[in-house]
């Protein structure tokens, strides 16, 4: 076995073993799985009682966003502090296993929490009249998908300097915070200014915008601005999580 296969099957065991760690925690799926998909249905389909198509795609971009916050935010946040304090990682550290395992697989029960509750947003979606080409729904679903990334970087970055309590209540508060601020739940365009302006200052609105544009809603600012100012926060949240790993002794 050459060492480029020894170390691609590390790789694979340890995201294997990490998805099926996390399908088996029902405090980690119903709020990551089912909480988006149920606050779609119930705000698009329920309150509204004949939601029209355009009014269902526009809320779908949103949600579909809202989905991948709460994977990233509580595994890399809350869960990497809890297996900090365990000494989980400080485990892993000292074991020949490449450090870049230990993240690819916390990212990859992410992507896989995430992609179950796109799933039953796009079903409830098309349930409620959304009709997109093919390559729509492809191009949507992965920027849902890549979604994850800066949401990850964050949640890994305090997950690396706090407790487990205290993770746990800041990823509640981030969970709900980028969702009302980015504009998820409510359009931002109805916000009042200054929450507005405090949502330009996080991941979720500029992601929330693009895909919004993707289903051809009503934006503010163009794709090309929301998309070069979630690469400047995805390159700070990478530094913040860096700096997190490298700081903490455990």
């Amino acid at each position: 076995m050459t060492a480029y296969a020894l170390l691609a099957g590390i790789w694979r065991r340890e995201a294997v073993a990490e998805v099926r760690r996390s399908l088996r925690l029902p405090q980690f799926l119903a709020p990551t799985v089912l909480t988006p998909a149920a606050f779609y249905g119930l705000f698009t389909l329920a309150v509204t009682k004949s939601p029209s198509p355009a009014f269902a795609a526009a809320t779908l971009a949103g949600y579909g966003v809202f989905a991948a916050t709460g994977p990233a935010l509580f595994g890399f946040g809350a869960g990497v502090a809890m297996e900090r304090e365990q000494g989980l990682i400080e485990l892993k550290r000292v074991s020949p296993m490449p450090a870049g395992a230990y993240l690819a697989a916390k990212l990859a029960a992410s992507l896989v929490a995430t992609a179950l509750a796109l799933v039953l947003i796009y079903a409830l979606a098309v349930i409620a009249g959304v009709r997109l080409p093919a390559a729509t729904w492809v191009v949507l679903a992965v920027l849902h998908l890549t979604s994850c990334a800066p949401f990850a970087l964050i949640g890994f970055g305090f997950g690396m300097r706090m407790s487990g309590k205290g993770a746990v209540a800041v990823a509640n508060a981030l969970f709900l915070g980028y969702s009302v601020l980015g504009g998820l739940w409510i359009p931002s365009a109805v916000l009042p200014g200054w929450m507005r302006a405090l949502g330009e200052t996080v991941p979720s609105y500029h992601l929330g915008q693009i895909a919004r544009a993707l289903v051809g809603a009503d934006t503010i600012g163009s794709p090309v601005g929301h998309a070069l100012a979630i690469l400047v926060m995805t390159a700070l949240a990478g530094w913040w999580a860096r700096s997190g790993w490298q700081r903490s002794p455990a």
